[in-house]
């Protein structure tokens, strides 16, 4: 079927070369141009298919679907028509003749107006392509959310691909599409000496016109179906009373804090997730690229979802980038489309209804503060940790303005995972000397796409540049971690690492078997001493998300929760079960996707006095 429906497309060429173009139609000459057109579009298409296209496995069909022969007739009929044209155009049957152009008002608006359509067209396409390679399974909540959040501090190289990429290949289309549509040439046929015209201004604007709103329809609908922006009408019409219904608020009388407070270092590892160990640890890799960590976690709790090995949280509803993780863990709470004017990125307009973690702690004593190698104003997260808790915000501005680095130093997001953890081990210090219980938080950026940040003179044993940046990251945090044990205050410090979402990298993920759970790390260590002593039920098989660290978090510095669930979080360590496991996955996220009116009410506003 596969050469059938080639050698078919060759000879609809030949055909059209025999009808169109021949001038002398003897028997020789037709024979010579169905053997000249079959074989060179043939092999031409083979050639695009093989290194063009860069096909695997060219000639064996049955690993391309049903409608791979029909694709392969196209090809091959798009390029004979193509070279047919050409060939018009070289042996003068095609000629271009000028005529006076017309600058009536309604000719050039119905250019004008075919550009504009062909621009949003073209931009829509390029723009969905480049936002499923950059961000894979984006889904319109993030987006839109994103939308109205800042975007300072975004890495150079995310911001140079989109401007190389869609903007550049938007603005490239748009004006080859202006040589035609604003073209003063006609075109004719010609053959026997006798030329008509086939091609006039007016045909022109009308193909234009059609042109344009097929681009444009074709490219709205591709990002629709792409980022499943159908879903937005959940987000806005469809009402769901599950927040609401579940949600248990985090007040003071509903905790019982320990006389001696512990201290709480919350680290965020950035796209940290379990299938960088090796298979038999719960993994995706034939070599396990994660061996410091799965070495310290020995010492530690992990949550697994899986009966035997690393496991975590798998993809959550508003909870699955870097901005929306903090939200979840930190308020028990999915972050979700912002609705009548509500933004996040503003100031004390960030989630001014929920009670976060820092809230919490600031109400008990706690001396707080929260480092990036970034710039916090991506995303709002400087109002966030503002907002909820007075964070002391040491981020990639904060260690210029404190002499930490230069004023025009700037890599990768903004300085690298390396200089961060020196910098954490000086504000640790002084946390420790304060005299105050300490909440202490940070979020590394080194494994962050695309393909993370390789550190001059860093280790590369393998041939992915991702891997080497996982497997030199996680030693680096290890390594702090073992500075953090060596220290007075380790004693009574809980540490809780944890991948803040399954990584956006999609080369490093091509051929993934699509049946294997993707989740992220997550490992807490040294925690109180009243949540030690759990059974291996409650860290095994478990069915959980981000915003069950909430409740967690605060049990393992020895908080007392009432009922063990706050927000729509459940304590781990507590045999309370998690929503996820109560209800399902599915069913959870499917009901957190849709519009909550008592978030939109409580959450999204401040709190009535």
């Amino acid at each position: 079927m596969f050469w059938f429906c080639g050698i078919l497309a060759g000879l609809l060429v030949s055909a059209a070369d025999i009808f169109l173009l021949t001038r002398e139609r003897k028997a020789s000459v037709c024979i010579h141009a169905v053997l000249r057109d079959t074989v060179l579009t043939v092999l031409s298409a083979l050639a695009v298919m093989q290194y063009g296209l860069k096909i695997v496995g060219l000639f064996h069909t049955e690993l391309h679907g049903a409608l791979y022969p029909l694709k392969f007739f196209a090809l091959v009929l798009g390029i004979g028509v193509v070279g047919l044209f050409a060939r018009s155009i070289i042996e003068g049957v095609i000629t271009f003749a000028r005529t006076a152009p017309k600058h009536k008002a309604g000719a050039m608006a119905a250019r004008i107006v075919s550009t504009v359509f062909f621009a949003l067209g073209t931009a829509a396409f390029t723009g969905t392509l480049w936002g499923k390679d950059t961000f894979g399974d984006m889904t319109p909540d993030q987006m839109l959310i994103n939308l109205n959040s800042p975007i300072e501090g975004t890495s150079t190289e995310v911001m140079d691909t989109l401007f190389t990429g869609p903007v550049l290949q938007t603005a490239f289309l748009t004006a080859v599409f202006c040589l035609f549509v604003f073209s003063p040439r006609k075109i004719q046929y010609c053959l026997h000496e006798k030329k008509h015209t086939v091609f006039s201004g007016l045909a022109r604007r009308i193909v234009s016109f059609i042109l344009a709103v097929v681009v444009l329809a074709g490219g709205v609908t591709f990002g629709v179906q792409k980022f499943q922006l159908q879903k937005l009408y959940a987000a806005y019409m469809s009402a769901s009373p599950y927040i609401e219904d579940n949600f248990v608020d985090p007040t003071a009388d509903k905790l019982k804090f320990p006389k001696k407070k512990r201290n709480l270092i919350h680290i965020y590892l950035e796209s940290m997730e379990n299938s960088y160990f090796s298979k038999e640890l719960g993994g995706y890799m034939e070599e396990n690229l994660m061996p410091d960590l799965a070495e310290l976690s020995k010492d530690g709790y992990n949550f697994s979802h899986l009966a035997d090995g690393f496991g975590g949280p798998p993809w959550t509803s508003g909870g699955h980038w870097s901005v929306a993780s903090m939200v979840n863990m930190g308020t028990g709470l999915p972050m979700k489309v912002p609705v009548d004017g509500n933004a996040y990125g503003a100031e004390n307009n960030f989630l001014p209804g929920a009670i976060a973690l820092g809230d919490i702690l600031k109400e008990q004593g706690y001396e707080q503060t929260v480092m990036f190698g970034a710039d916090a104003n991506f995303g709002g997260l400087n109002f966030y940790y503002t907002s909820h808790g007075n964070f002391n915000i040491i981020d990639w501005r904060g260690a210029k303005e404190r002499g930490l680095i230069p004023e025009d130093y700037s890599v990768w997001w903004g300085y690298e995972d390396d200089k961060l953890y020196e910098f954490a081990k000086q504000e640790l210090t002084r946390l420790s000397e304060t005299g105050k219980p300490f909440h202490f938080c940070m979020e590394t950026a080194d494994t962050h796409f695309p393909d993370g940040y390789q550190v001059p003179g860093m280790p590369t044993p393998y041939e992915s540049p991702y891997a080497n940046v996982i497997l030199y990251s996680q030693e680096q945090t290890v390594k702090f971690v073992r500075w953090i044990q060596q220290q007075p205050f380790y004693e009574n410090t809980t540490i809780v690492l944890i991948g803040d979402h399954m990584s956006m990298d999609q080369k490093f993920f091509e051929g993934f078997d699509p049946n294997y759970k993707r989740t992220t790390f997550n490992l807490i260590l040294n925690p109180a001493p009243n949540v030690r002593n759990i059974s291996d039920s409650r860290l095994h098989n478990r069915d959980w998300a981000n915003f069950d660290m909430f409740p967690t978090m605060l049990a393992s510095i020895g908080v007392e929760i009432e009922g063990n669930r706050l927000g729509i979080g459940t304590n781990l360590f507590s045999d309370e079960q998690t929503l996820f496991e109560r209800d399902g996955i599915d069913t959870v996220n499917a009901e957190l996707e849709k519009r909550s009116n008592f978030y939109n009410e409580n959450i999204l506003v401040p709190r009535k006095k």
